[in-house]
């Protein structure tokens, strides 16, 4: 009999950067994916993208639910159907909200992994009353887009294609990381764009910089302050757009003014001239753009330098123009996340309540109602829940609450396409956290050591497994295409299946009318008259053409209706409403080194993939990367293993000699732990060489307005050591 191929359009969900791929079937299973046929999205495509059937089809995916038997972590299980997994996660949930109240559920999730949410989780968490929803955007993108609303009311996305200048503050795109913006980047660079790298390593995009500032890790928003002191010193801004659309300047100006050069070299590393040069080329640029990264995420300045990355935007004028950073809005044409999520529901007391809402408030409920009114007038809705980050509860706060009641109890965790041990700061009192309660559902693809520690494990589905019409969670206004190639194992559900079926278990089938995602997606359309079949057969893409500089006619999405350099939000808040750097905790004698963790090996997304025999043998061990000098002072070879050292936790793992790292700087991978050696080390080796246990979430740590950890620049202190024998035996199978 011959066999039965198809290829259809797939938007990729094994990292975050969604590129639009195909994906091959043969006789119902995924044989290959490959680039897309359009010419402008073809060298969009990584090995993660390309190893897609060796996940999708791996020997160790789950299939079919199973149910804990013995003790927490024990890794032992019964296998169950589908429908007594509900029947039973919801009637153990229903008894501990009674107990507890609905703020002692908490969920975390990965939305780049579980692409097909539709915000149902949101939805059933307000309906109930529960507000303590996590994810690791709050670490990632989720958090940036929360800051940028402080200031100018949304997230922009850079327009690549026209820009002249590309600030990259430690962002490293390369052909298999973020793969879309390294390409973009590359065009922009053939036509004349010049790129400025601030990164203490030299990373793959400082190679080929026009400008690098080797400022020390953490410093970033001390850098910034730097260039807006000559910006505005040298009249480099843009004037009339300052005196017409920009409230507190005046203040900005004192408070830069505290930052002369010579204490921004000082505090950063790098020399004031360098730092003029940047600023100039930056100003000067006709568009200019300062993509989002990942490293002002993270830092115990992280709010000033988010901040300060806005700000730069709006007073040079290149805010919402070609060639800068735009404002994109809605897409008019579909329902967005922000609404299907029923924000609106969600009591005022239960909102009070959510975890870091007093203390911590940029990116919860507290400053989404503070942002409401004018959010309305401009977007045409209330909530914008920009990359799933404006309405987060604070992680570190929910895990203090999970582990010792504080200030209430959390005793039920759902977790979803996110492996919650190893994927927040503080991996020791996450596991006491996750120890500590009486339901854990964890819907995942792999057995991961947070699925281990589960009382519930219900298989999910995977990206050519379901219909999808991807918006970019309201970042941009793109709609693009992702269909079904494949079927899905019988017993796999999408995160949309989960919670339309625990909704209509515990009381609310009529906030849940839709029974596949193909209905909800005609939902989604029906704002443009169209159903998804329709849509896939007319395009792959579509986008609303551009408009610019559309606060002329509204305004910005601000209390005051400005740029808000001087932030009324912050200052109602209690915060510093102008932007200051703080330091963080330095290197000394105990601890000589400058760790900076979180990042992303190109074989890898977050802690997944490393049981995909082809991405592993890209990347078979973790690598702490060390200069030359530091490991000579060490008496360190390359190859050698260490133990990593931080007043909060270890890691091991090998040591690469790289002669392009910060002298005493220590750079360390995201995510790591071996599940070839389930059965054999505890949780899979989650502790082993997990950068999770290094970083630590004492007050004294966070982000003020964010209660973001100190992830990039903490101290450290290498020792070397031998190999862990039972990862590396040799009959370990990979």
């Amino acid at each position: 009999m011959a066999s039965k191929s198809q290829t259809k359009y797939s938007v990729c969900t094994i990292c975050d950067i969604g590129c639009q791929l195909r994906s091959e079937a043969e006789d119902g299973r995924v044989s290959r994916v490959i680039a897309h046929d359009s010419p402008m999205l073809a060298k969009n495509i990584c090995y993660k993208g390309t190893a897609a059937p060796h996940i999708h089809n791996h020997a160790d995916r789950l299939r079919v639910p199973l149910k804990r038997v013995g003790e927490r972590g024990a890794d032992q299980w019964q296998e169950i159907s589908y429908e007594q997994a509900m029947d039973e996660i919801a009637e153990r949930l229903q008894g501990i909200i009674a107990r507890y109240g609905a703020e002692g559920l908490a969920v975390s999730t990965s939305g780049w992994n579980t692409q097909t949410t539709h915000s149902m989780d949101r939805r059933f968490m307000n309906l109930i009353g529960a507000p303590n929803w996590i994810s690791g955007v709050a670490l990632c993108a989720g958090n940036t887009a929360a800051v940028n609303r402080l200031t100018y009311g949304w997230f922009p996305q850079p327009d690549f294609g026209n820009t002249q200048c590309i600030v990259l503050f430690g962002h490293n795109p390369r052909k298999h990381s973020w793969t879309p913006i390294y390409n973009a980047i590359r065009s922009a660079k053939a036509r004349g764009a010049k790129v400025i790298v601030l990164d203490p390593r030299v990373s793959d995009q400082a190679e080929g910089a026009d400008l690098h500032l080797r400022l020390r890790a953490g410093t970033d928003a001390a850098m910034c302050l730097g260039w807006l002191k000559v910006i505005i010193d040298e009249e480099l801004y843009d004037q009339n757009f300052v005196a017409q659309w920009c409230a507190g300047f005046a203040e900005l100006r004192a408070r830069v003014d505290e930052y002369p050069l010579e204490r921004v070299e000082a505090i950063t590393g790098v020399d004031r001239e360098s730092i003029a040069a940047a600023a100039r080329m930056y100003a000067r640029a006709d568009g200019a753009v300062i993509p989002w990264t990942p490293i002002t995420d993270q830092q115990i300045s992280s709010t000033s330098a988010i901040r300060l990355h806005s700000i730069l935007r709006a007073i040079t004028g290149n805010l919402d123009v070609v060639g800068g950073e735009t404002l994109g809005g809605f897409n008019p044409a579909y329902i967005p996340e922000s609404e299907l999520a029923l924000h609106e529901r969600l009591s005022d007391e239960q909102k009070a309540k959510q975890l870091g809402f007093a203390d911590h408030p940029v990116f919860t409920y507290r400053t989404a109602e503070m942002l409401k009114e004018a959010t309305n007038k401009v977007w045409g809705f209330p909530y914008a829940d920009l990359v799933m980050g404006c309405h987060m509860a604070n992680p570190t706060n929910v895990f203090r609450a999970m582990a010792k009641g504080d200030p209430y109890p959390i005793k039920a965790l759902i977790t979803l396409g996110n492996n919650t041990l190893l994927s927040y700061a503080n991996q020791h009192q996450i596991l006491q956290a996750l120890m500590n309660q009486e339901l854990i559902v964890a819907h995942e693809i792999f057995m991961t050591p947070t699925a281990m520690l589960a009382d519930y494990i219900l298989p999910g589905d995977v990206f050519t497994e379901r219909n999808h019409v991807a918006d970019g969670w309201s970042w941009g206004s793109r709609l693009t295409l992702s269909q079904k190639v494949v079927e899905p194992p019988e017993q796999a559900s999408s995160t949309f299946q989960f919670w339309t079926d625990l909704g209509r278990r515990m009381g609310l089938a009529e906030y849940f009318p839709w029974d596949t995602i193909e209905d909800m997606l005609d939902y989604r359309l029906s704002r443009s008259g169209r159903t998804f079949a329709e849509f896939e057969a007319a395009t792959f893409m579509e986008m609303p053409a551009p408009k610019f500089r559309k606060y002329r006619k509204h305004g910005f999405a601000t209390p005051s209706g400005k740029v808000e350099l001087y932030s009324s939000v912050l200052e109602d808040l209690g915060f510093d409403p102008l932007p200051y750097y703080r330091e963080g905790p330095t290197p000394n004698e105990d601890y000589p080194y400058a760790v900076f963790t979180g990042v992303r090996e190109d074989p890898f997304f977050q802690t997944g993939q490393r049981n995909i025999e082809v991405l592993r043998a890209r990347c078979p061990t973790p690598q702490l990367y060390l200069h030359p000098t530091d490991a000579e002072r060490e008496q360190i070879e390359n190859g050698d293993w260490v133990r990593l050292e931080s007043a909060t936790g270890t890691v091991t793992a090998q040591i690469s000699i790289q002669q392009s790292m910060k002298e005493g700087h220590i750079r360390v991978p995201h995510g790591w732990w071996y599940p070839e050696t389930r059965g054999q080390e505890n949780l899979a080796g989650a502790f082993v060489s997990s950068d999770a246990v290094l970083c630590s979430d004492d007050d004294e740590f966070l982000d003020y307005e964010q209660g973001v950890p100190h992830f990039k620049g903490f101290p450290g202190r290498i020792i070397k050591t031998v190999a862990p024998a039972a990862l590396l035996a040799d009959d370990v199978e990979r």
